[in-house]
């Protein structure tokens, strides 16, 4: 085999060796699928309460999508989110086809303080996005992409995936920051901030981020824009979805060609401290165009690698030139990095990280890299574990701190931490070894990416010195704390 093959192949077994692939869903009983009586719900407050059948029924006469409980055919698939360490068993599901359906769903929960969760691509990695007991509002069939190749804008529904959106901007010779994975939901990824191989190049999805249609805890559906609503889309670019459900996205688009340089290069782990001591302070000196993300991971075989994930988005020969000073360090196994279209490499990891495995993870924004920090991620590597470092700076650091709720503007690399697996019996093991590798590196940290708050860190200390107006739209657009199920910001 051939070093680029041998590369190319290396980066998805890796991750597929660290995330085993779990495909199916299992059967689902067709029984009963209306209550005749009253159900048990979960309060905001963790208390039970009771959910009238009259409601319920007037709730599902009001939607045009269905109202599933448990015994309803479809409600097992649509509980079922990517994460299988999640299990969990809403009291109501509301499928929403429409705004007012989101609107009549949201209206449900806050007359009766229902603990609510919001489904979009069913991504979420610490299980937000599903609850027992309380209400899971469910916007996957709010999936379509359009695009205005006039305005270079695309329009996706909170429920579209990023696939959806890569594969309807490329096919025009358009594109926005989107991530690594591409059944990772719009929605969850936008709120977040959002991180992508293009994002040094174009910034985060939050900076291509136009307008958005928002349902908020009063029921109001709101447009939010640079011109309307201005403080709920401050708010929302990387404040997580505490302040409403979203339902559609508006994004900008640059031109593309979507043949670009990119890849992977592969080293022995026996020459990842020199390789990341070049890269720390190489990276610094990195065009905008060049996005290059150190990753650690396992080999099906046993083997422990550092790989460098590459994309240049611009001329070829500059970044064969721009590149050059990297592929001469050390050693590499494997030199991948070619000319090929882009959405080879937006799918790559999709297998790996399929549907139904178990997963932990944890992470920490790192401002400038070090040699302490370097020092400790080679000495307390552990082969369990993945470990990837998405890249920031560029466009990114550009936008003003408080220009938009997203508090990581002077973050260089954003560190994953990352195990996965398919046997419960192995929760325990895996998830400590998450924590102890992290808590080595945690001393280079400052701050953690909301969308992957695992423990429930606190976001006031994350947010810094935006916490306080965050607060003050919180209680402004949900006093009640309705949508809590995120990296929460408390009303003030």
């Amino acid at each position: 085999m051939d070093r680029r093959k041998f590369c190319k192949t290396t980066l998805a077994a890796s991750v597929a060796a660290t995330f085993p692939i779990l495909t199916a869903w299992g059967e689902k009983a067709p029984v009963a699928t209306e209550a005749n009586t009253s159900i048990r719900g979960i309060s905001l407050d963790g208390a039970e309460i009771e959910l009238e059948k009259a409601a319920i029924k007037e709730l599902g006469n009001a939607m045009s999508g269905p109202v599933m409980l448990s015994g309803h055919p479809d409600y097992d698939g649509a509980r079922t989110i990517w994460n299988g360490m999640h299990d969990k068993r809403p009291a109501l599901i509301a499928r929403c086809l429409s705004n007012e359906d989101v609107s009549n769903a949201v209206t449900f929960a806050q007359e009766r303080s229902l603990l609510t969760a919001v489904r979009g691509g069913g991504h979420s990695w610490p299980g937000k996005s599903i609850c027992d007991g309380g209400l899971m509002i469910d916007l996957s069939q709010l999936s379509n992409v359009t695009v205005d190749t006039a305005a270079q804008r695309a329009r996706a529904g909170g429920g579209a995936l990023l696939g959806h959106l890569d594969q309807a901007c490329l096919s025009h010779g358009l594109v926005t920051t989107a991530g690594l994975v591409s059944h990772t939901g719009v929605g969850g990824f936008t709120l977040g901030g959002g991180f992508g191989r293009l994002n040094r190049k174009y910034g985060l999805a939050i900076d291509n981020l136009k307008s958005a249609e928002l349902v908020t805890a009063d029921g109001q559906v709101r447009t939010v824009s640079a011109d309307e609503n201005q403080d709920l889309f401050w708010a929302i670019r990387g404040g997580n979805g505490n302040f409403g459900v979203a339902t559609r996205f508006e994004f900008q688009l640059h031109p593309f060609d979507r043949k670009v340089l990119s890849g992977s290069i592969v080293w022995p782990y026996e020459q990842a401290r020199d390789v990341l001591e070049f890269y720390a302070e190489w990276s610094e000196k990195l065009s905008d165009e060049m996005y290059v993300g150190p990753t650690t991971a396992t080999t099906p075989d046993g083997v422990r690698v550092l790989m460098m994930d590459v994309v240049y988005n611009g001329d070829p020969a500059s970044g064969e030139k721009e590149l050059a000073p990297l592929r001469a360090i050390g050693t590499p196994i494997a030199d991948g990095v070619v000319v090929q279209d882009y959405t080879i490499l937006q799918t790559n990891n999709d297998a790996a990280f399929g549907h139904g495995i178990r997963s932990y993870a944890k992470n920490g924004m790192v401002k400038q890299w070090s040699q302490e920090l370097v020092d400790a991620m080679v000495e307390n590597d552990d082969p369990r574990i993945f470990i990837a470092n998405h890249v920031a700076g560029g466009a990114v650091k550009r936008v003003g701190e408080l220009d938009t709720a997203f508090p990581h503007r002077n973050a260089e690399i954003m560190i994953v931490v990352v195990a996965g697996w398919m046997d419960a019996a192995q929760d325990d093991e895996l998830i400590a070894a998450c924590r102890d590798y992290h808590q080595a590196i945690e001393p280079h940290l400052g701050g953690y990416y909301g969308n992957i708050d695992f423990d429930h860190a606190a976001a006031k200390g994350n947010y810094g010195p935006a916490y306080e107006r965050l607060s003050q739209i919180k209680g402004q657009y949900d006093p009640g704390n309705l949508f809590r199920l995120n990296s929460n910001i408390e009303p003030a």
